[in-house]
């Protein structure tokens, strides 16, 4: 690998870089731009000079520049603000020859960036380089140390003279790398390591870069390399050159094969160590990483489908991922272990299953492995819920095919309904009930997870995936989605908040009365809400808690308002003695024939009742204005004839 040319350079979505240029009165910011754009000194400049654009020739990048000189003065700091909150860059300058001024720096522009959320890069540039008294020479880096370790946001510090011409160019030039080739996103300064993300991304461009997977980069494959990101190739002699650099270093970089992986991110973290920047972000923006070391937006074209659609993964997908599982399965036991997880995911920026939702939504076994099931179920969750964010995860791990052909969106609801089938591989249900009802007890049991007495309220959307084997060749993903009794109000608010859901279960305790009540509430405002927005869902009734007595009165109740609204009649279950009356089998069931228990309202009935009267009136009429239509025209064909005859 060789340092990238100027042309090679790719500033990925760069059109242009914004500088702000701010600091004390007098501290010489106005003759600093003046002079980078004229390459003359100018004694006397206006004290701001208008918006300043440089050269596009003046650096090899040939992004256009654009330098903004602001004013110090104190009453139009809120102008200053402005300017700096739009900036891609800042550079704030002191004047060699006035200590305080470089004070200035940290008792008031640095906290003054970090207090109007300006996180950009700032360049911090001692200006009238030749005015400093010559008795008092004192290093650069012994002064500018303590204020680079408060605050991490410089990037660079540099010293110049506008009058003596020295080093005004490299200020705009570490200026505008800074934007164009940041550090930050790839360099950790304090323990001079590339950061995590960093290094994910350069293994991932490694392994694709690898083509016989052989763990090293032959001569061969580095020149592959050097062509695709730089555009030029590597001689015979920059190869043993390149080798050599790394092996004189590190022993394991390289091995007869050619250059390791441990090789590859030493010299890019030799290439940032020494300044070159712009080399590693070649190859990561070559690749397709933006400045946040992620997978630009452009390379995954967006989904569209309608809020009564969903997205799943394809077979070639699924096929894939069952590629990658058994891959990553290093000791063959059927299992992904935490640690073979990690590695799987080593080539993404982070594991995207770390928190919620994913964490714990899928079943594991006791050393907190992954099945292939409970690996795919996580996958369609993730799939259901950020169908993007899915894709790019494929990506990150090597899928190679059109992103597009790794999803499908499904058919609408409303269709399934009318056709009285859903062809869905994801099913996602609704589970509501009052606090205390064994929702999060039904969730648990679904992922294998161990009966506990304890209660432990949930306060936010939680989710269980898990397969369920419908037939021999029918295996559906089943999505519960638990809503808090909390969160009804804020999903009633919201017109399309039942558009997603394929089936809603509505659990109570049937120890408890007051629990049945306020069940039944339940489904009758979500079945309320389906009637007056459209998203009708088909509905179960599960009675928890079988093992303890129940109320006669609230099981009789029970079974009156299943039959009056048309649903199926309650489920009985226990989770504390494993007796689930098929419940998830049924819910699946339920799901593929949507047109089936959906409930009815009094008030849906009614509208429904009125809808036929309408209806049938309207047929009244239209019959007999046909009946007269036709006796119209045989009146007109009688008298016609009539006429003939006479």
């Amino acid at each position: 690998m060789v340092r990238a040319s100027a042309n090679s350079v790719n500033p990925h979505v760069h059109s242009g870089v914004r500088i702000v240029v701010a600091g004390d009165q007098g501290t010489g910011k106005s003759s600093l731009i003046s002079t980078a754009a004229s390459e003359n000194f100018r004694p006397n400049v206006a004290p701001v000079l208008p918006p300043t654009t440089l050269a596009l020739d003046l650096y090899p990048d040939h992004v256009p520049i654009t330098v903004i000189d602001t004013t110090s003065s104190i009453p139009d700091i809120d102008r200053v603000s402005e300017e700096l909150k739009r900036a891609d860059t800042v550079v704030l300058t002191y004047a060699c020859d006035r200590p305080e001024t470089l004070e200035s720096l940290s008792t008031f522009w640095l906290p003054h960036l970090r207090n109007l959320e300006v996180r950009v890069p700032v360049i911090v540039v001692g200006c009238k380089l030749d005015l400093r008294d010559e008795s008092q020479q004192v290093s650069l880096e012994q002064v500018m140390s303590p204020i680079m370790q408060q605050f991490r946001e410089i990037e660079t510090c540099i010293e110049c003279s506008a009058s003596r011409q020295i080093q005004v160019p490299e200020v705009f030039y570490y200026a505008q790398k800074a934007v164009l080739h940041p550090t930050a996103p790839l360099f950790d300064q304090e323990t001079q390591t590339l950061k995590p993300r960093c290094v994910r991304a350069l293994k991932r461009i490694f392994i694709l870069c690898d083509h016989d997977r052989d763990g090293a980069l032959s001569d061969a494959e580095l020149n592959d390399f050097q062509v695709k990101c730089f555009n030029a190739p590597l001689q015979p002699s920059e190869i043993i050159g390149v080798k050599k650099v790394v092996q004189d270093k590190l022993s394991e970089g390289v091995n007869e094969r050619g250059l390791t992986l441990t090789g590859f991110l030493f010299l890019h973290a030799l290439f940032i160590e020494k300044g070159r920047l712009e080399t590693t972000w070649t190859v990561l923006r070559k690749f397709g990483y933006n400045d946040d070391i992620k997978l630009a937006d452009d390379l995954f074209p967006p989904l569209k489908y309608t809020p009564d659609q969903s997205v799943e993964l394809t077979n070639e997908a699924i096929e894939f991922l069952k590629t990658i599982f058994d891959a990553f399965d290093a000791d063959f036991d059927g299992m992904l272990r935490p640690c073979e997880l990690e590695e799987l995911f080593s080539t993404a920026p982070e594991s995207p299953w770390i928190g919620n939702p994913y964490e714990d939504a899928a079943e594991r076994n006791a050393f907190q492995g992954l099945s292939l099931d409970a690996f795919l179920s996580e996958w369609a969750l993730m799939t259901l819920l950020n169908p993007t964010f899915s894709v790019e995860n494929l990506i990150y791990l090597g899928y190679s095919g059109d992103p597009l052909s790794a999803v499908r969106v499904t058919r609408k609801r409303r269709t399934d309904r009318k056709r009285q089938l859903s062809e869905r591989n994801v099913l996602q249900c609704f589970v509501f009930g009052p606090r205390n009802a064994g929702k999060s007890a039904l969730l648990n049991s679904f992922i294998g997870r161990p009966y506990s007495e304890a209660y432990n309220p949930t306060i936010e959307d939680r989710y269980a995936v898990n397969v369920v084997d419908i037939a021999k060749e029918n295996k559906k993903y089943l999505v519960l989605k638990e809503i808090p009794e909390s969160g009804v109000e804020k999903l009633l608010a919201n017109k399309e908040s039942l558009a997603s859901c394929d089936i809603a279960v509505f659990v109570h305790d049937r120890s408890v009365e007051s629990s049945w009540r306020a069940s039944s509430e339940l489904l009758v405002n979500i079945a309320g809400h389906g009637e007056n927005t459209g998203f009708e869902v088909p509905c179960l009734i599960v009675a928890a808690k079988d093992d303890l007595e129940s109320f006669t009165s609230a099981i009789q109740d029970s079974i009156r308002v299943s039959q009056d609204m048309g649903v199926e009649a309650p489920i009985p279950i226990s989770v504390k003695l494993g007796d689930f009356n098929n419940v998830f089998h049924r819910i699946v069931k339920a799901a593929e024939h949507p047109h089936l228990s959906i409930p009815e309202t009094e008030a849906g009935k009614n509208r429904k009742h009125y809808n036929k009267l309408i209806g049938r009136s309207l047929m009244c009429v239209s019959v007999g204005a046909a009946v007269a239509l036709v006796g119209l025209g045989a009146y007109r064909i009688y008298a016609a004839r009539k006429s003939a005859s006479g």
